[in-house]
């Protein structure tokens, strides 16, 4: 089985519950569950930052909005590896010499 090109690929989670890309919705013994993907989420950030900022100036955008999304990527992926780097890693696409830097960059090692 070839792993999901995005979050909306996924077809079920653990319990079986069937992922329904276009409403990104989770479907599970007969109730439903809305969720929203990852995608959207930060979409919505996004928008909510914007309001936030009610006109004002800001700049490094990107730098605060990649800090704001590793840093819980990183430690969900090592509490699902359980602090194994080299599953983490792999898991990432990453080196384990860039795992590292990244984890130290967050105070996650």
């Amino acid at each position: 089985m070839t792993p999901p090109d995005t979050l909306r690929d996924i077809p079920s989670n653990k319990n079986g519950a069937a992922h329904n890309a276009e409403d990104s919705s989770v479907v599970s013994s007969g109730d439903v569950e809305r969720t929203r993907s990852l995608a959207q989420c930060v979409e919505d950030a996004m928008e909510h930052y914007f309001v936030l900022l009610d006109g004002h100036d800001t700049a490094g955008l990107y730098d605060l909005v990649v800090r704001e999304v590793e840093a819980p990527m990183f430690r969900a992926v090592m509490a699902h590896t359980r602090n194994n780097q080299s599953k983490a890693a792999e898991l990432l696409g990453l080196n384990r010499g860039t795992l590292r830097k990244k984890l130290k960059l967050y105070d996650l090692l």
